[in-house]
């Protein structure tokens, strides 16, 4: 569905022409209170707004949603309190502001247009909140119901230049597009998202933005010694492909390479799932997507890098020709792996990819994928796992908490290493015991990583889809995590070597 139009405005919010003016409150011990950039609206009621919002029950508390009627005191004929939560000595938080500005766009379905002052406390994180907290999906219904809110004006900040506050809008507004793409690929039901028809959606995605592009079919992946797709993808009557998409941004200071894993949907394969919650398998190309996207990003705003991304794209279902515990399967570029579950079939995709990806010769390697049940059970379902190389990961992982996605650095224990020993290959997909889970998956990675190549690998499986109510600026169903940790990543090498 459509995004909201967004644009700047050094109107107060006090004199806009709106249909309703987002202000935020937080928790403070005398109950709720305003938040800075309410000033002038709060002026307009008298100085008792405040009071107002404590008497019909506001707390201020985190995604809390509090209308009130502007009743002639201001133009616009809402005035919509956005709960912020308890706010440090320093005021609200980056992902505060993120996750109240969400929360309004979301309940302002079927306004025609808003004004928000909560882009006065920082405009980055008013910006993307509002633009994927109107996100909704709604290509399968027939009934497609209110509309997003149609437009938002942005109060600029008081500090910075106007030039500034409009490269930030830009920025800001490409980075929630690219979130919204990935959400939009995830949420494509499998009959309609497979590996042909994600690989062609892909590409005419990224041509539009200007990018090549390559799509190896099956005859060109058994040609090339593609033994991990080809393995994974033999069960299914519709044949695996893998993308690779190139960008070259102006003056690149560094190459990076981008994979993503494409399981377009996961049965298990043989190794076939419980019934249960198997609908939402159809996320398990998310890292895909959140790569597609970041390639459409990186054109958008003329990153000073080199990015390839390797795209392995797979279904893994149990059909007659399906690969088997106890096959042997041989990676592109010659290492052999035993298979002794094939519901680990990502990391089986990602090898091939892993391989030819390093042949480009990159200085960092960027793995997004929805690998393990493990992830959940350490982390929960809104926490990444990051795994890889020392410094590279701690830097993804400060990232990842800037930006409000979340994601916490993950050990390879060496012992594990010993555990995919296999009787029959050179090492096995699984260790055989369900102890480490991610930590065993990211060792197995690590085996078709270059020497010398600096690499992180983001274990999405839970924080990838909401299978729950949507909160803050997280709609219900794919999130496009961590589309934003990786676009900081991008710039921060970009600036920074």
């Amino acid at each position: 569905m459509t995004a909201p139009k967004l644009s700047l405005t050094t109107t107060t919010a006090d004199e806009a022409t709106a249909d309703a003016v987002i202000i935020g409150t937080v928790q403070d011990s005398a109950g709720v209170a305003l938040a800075p950039g309410s000033e002038r609206v709060d002026a307009a009621f008298g100085g008792d707004l405040a009071e107002i919002l404590r008497t019909v029950g506001a707390t201020g508390k985190q995604d809390e949603i509090v209308k009130l009627p502007g009743m002639g005191r201001i133009p616009a004929g809402l005035v919509v309190a956005a709960g912020l939560g308890r706010s440090n000595g320093d005021g609200p938080t980056a992902e505060q502001v993120r996750r109240a500005s969400g929360a309004a766009a979301r309940a302002l379905t079927g306004t025609r247009r808003a004004v928000t002052t909560l882009s006065t406390v920082d405009l980055h994180a008013a910006v993307e909140g509002t633009l994927l907290g109107a996100y909704r999906f709604t290509e399968y219904r027939s009934d497609k119901g209110d509309a997003p809110v149609e437009r938002v004006d942005v109060v600029a900040p008081e500090a910075g230049a106007a030039k500034e506050h409009r490269a930030t809008l830009k920025a800001a507004t490409a980075i929630a597009e690219a979130v919204r793409t990935a959400r939009d690929f995830i949420n494509t039901p499998p009959n309609d998202l497979y590996p042909a028809t994600f690989a062609d959606r892909a590409a005419a995605l990224v041509k539009d933005a200007g990018l090549s592009v390559e799509i190896l079919d099956e005859k060109a992946l058994r040609k090339g010694g593609y033994g991990g797709l080809l393995g994974v993808g033999s069960g299914s009557a519709r044949p695996p492909r893998l993308v690779r998409i190139s960008y070259q941004g102006p003056k690149a200071r560094k190459k990076i390479a981008l994979v993503g894993k494409g399981i377009t949907f996961d049965t298990g394969g043989i190794s076939i799932k419980p019934a249960a919650s198997m609908d939402e398998m159809s996320s398990d190309m998310s890292g895909a997507a959140a790569v597609v996207a970041l390639m459409v990003l990186a054109a958008k705003l003329k990153y000073p890098l080199e990015i390839v991304a390797t795209v392995p794209m797979a279904e893994n279902m149990p059909g007659g020709s399906a690969y088997r515990p106890g096959d042997v399967l041989t990676i592109y570029g010659g290492k052999t792996v035993e298979v002794l579950n094939t519901d680990a079939e990502g990391r089986l995709i990602l090898a091939d990819a892993f391989v030819r990806a390093c042949e480009d010769g990159p200085d960092y390697l960027i793995n997004v994928a929805t690998l393990t049940g493990a992830q959940m059970v350490a982390l929960g379902r809104r926490t990444a796992g990051l795994l890889g190389s020392d410094d590279l990961r701690d830097r993804a992982a400060a990232h990842a908490k800037a930006t409000g996605e979340g994601g916490w650095p993950m050990p390879m224990p060496e012992e594990l290493r010993g555990d995919l020993e296999s009787k029959l290959a050179d090492l096995a997909n699984v260790t055989g015991h369900r102890w480490g889970g991610m930590l065993a998956a990211g060792i197995f990675l690590r085996e078709f990583v270059a020497e010398g190549v600096p690499w992180v690998h983001f274990d999405i499986a839970g924080p990838a889809f909401n299978a729950g109510g949507p909160w803050g600026y997280t709609a219900k169903g794919g999130t496009g995590v961590p589309v934003r940790t990786i676009a900081a990543l991008l710039a921060d090498i970009a600036d920074n070597g």
